[in-house]
């Protein structure tokens, strides 16, 4: 028996045409209907060679937008430029982000009246690494962060010029435990150990003892430690064969901070009262010396703070006026500029007092 070659495709669309013909009027051609089909299918044909684009759903072509131009793409630059009357220098700042924001790129400099500049340095930073360059040393400081395994991190600095670095390994102990071993490079001695936990932190360091050369190194041993006492919290800071001992008690008016250092027994207190949302009164005094300062504060809004105080140990009173947060940047400030007007007297000769002042604004170009 002879095999056959069966055009299914063919088949069907015939089978099509003849279920269609069924549902025609009984006077209905059926050859009409054929050729009014094919008709339409080769007027599709064409329209879809002459304009692709009618193939795309509608809502797909209003999704596409058109693409950004070049002068979009652009990084958008800063410019902060600062004075500072008591050293008559001004210190600009020139800097953009790049690749999306993950990379920064600043240069900084300074210049005086004269216009001499001095001090430039160019830095590149990234989440992961850093160089600062200072084009009139010729020399460079490369930071670098990597995270080798989860809960495992590694830090390294390096000089060029000094041939100088360190590198530190932190690793996770718990979850609000971490060890970290440091080492300089080149090495020398055993890396420092430092251990931190919820109370605080221990460090385990070997040093050398300079008058003596030909003596071993010596561990040495120095620690934070941290914890809460009735209503307040007690910090003992050990290093050098010294300790620190400072109480924090604060409420919603007062904080009192007594403090002593062993075996100096150098005592010494700070006393902080607020008087209100806008006032707030500061006092020290320590005993060792009998000096004192004390200093108060009143802030305008957010924007404007007004200070004024007196140190015995100088022996000058002063006052000072910041337009724009004092610890904030100039992005933040009215108009982005930052202004500070200071004022100081000294207690033995009034007529020498200095009104210094310091601007600093910022530019988005």
């Amino acid at each position: 028996m002879s095999e056959s070659v069966i055009d299914f495709k063919a088949l069907y669309s015939k089978k099509k045409l003849y279920d269609s013909a069924f549902l025609l009027p009984a006077k209905c051609d059926i050859n009409k209907v054929i050729s009014a089909e094919e008709t339409d299918n080769r007027d599709m044909l064409e329209s879809v060679s002459s304009d692709p684009s009618s193939l795309i759903p509608s809502t797909a072509a209003d999704s596409i937008q058109p693409q950004p131009s070049a002068s979009s793409r652009r990084p958008s630059i800063r410019v902060t430029t600062e004075f500072d009357s008591d050293t008559s220098l001004f210190f600009h700042k020139v800097s953009c982000k790049l690749f999306h924001n993950l990379a920064k790129l600043k240069l900084c400099f300074q210049n005086n009246n004269e216009g001499h500049v001095s001090h430039p340095q160019l830095t590149f930073t990234s989440k992961h690494l850093s160089c600062r360059y200072d084009l009139h040393e010729y020399n460079a400081l490369l930071n670098g962060s990597f995270e080798i395994a989860p809960g495992l991190q590694l830090t390294a600095a390096h000089d060029v010029k000094a041939q100088l670095g360190e590198v530190t390994m932190a690793a996770d102990l718990a979850p609000a435990c971490k060890l970290e071993l440091t080492s300089p490079f080149p090495s020398v001695g055993l890396p420092k150990t430092t251990l931190r936990f919820p109370f605080g932190e221990v460090s385990l360091e070997e040093n050398e003892d300079l008058e003596e050369e030909d003596a071993s190194p010596k561990l040495s041993v120095s620690g934070i430690f941290k914890g809460q006492v009735l209503n307040g919290i007690c910090n003992a800071q050990y290093r050098d064969d010294n300790l620190n001992l400072r109480y924090s008690y604060k409420d919603e008016l007062t904080t009192f901070i007594p403090s002593i250092s062993l075996p100096s027994n150098a005592l010494s207190f700070s006393f902080k009262r607020r008087f209100g949302p806008s006032d707030k009164l500061s006092y020290s005094y320590y005993f060792d010396t009998n000096c004192w300062s004390a200093v108060y504060k009143h802030t305008i809004g957010k924007e404007y703070k007004v200070k004024a105080g007196y140190d015995s140990e100088v022996q000058l009173g002063w006052a000072s006026m910041w337009v724009g947060e004092e610890d904030g940047k100039a992005k933040t400030a009215p108009m982005k500029m930052k202004v500070q007007l200071m004022l100081q007297v000294p207690q033995d000769d009034v007529r020498s007092s200095a009104l210094m002042f310091r601007v600093k604004k910022r530019w988005d170009i």
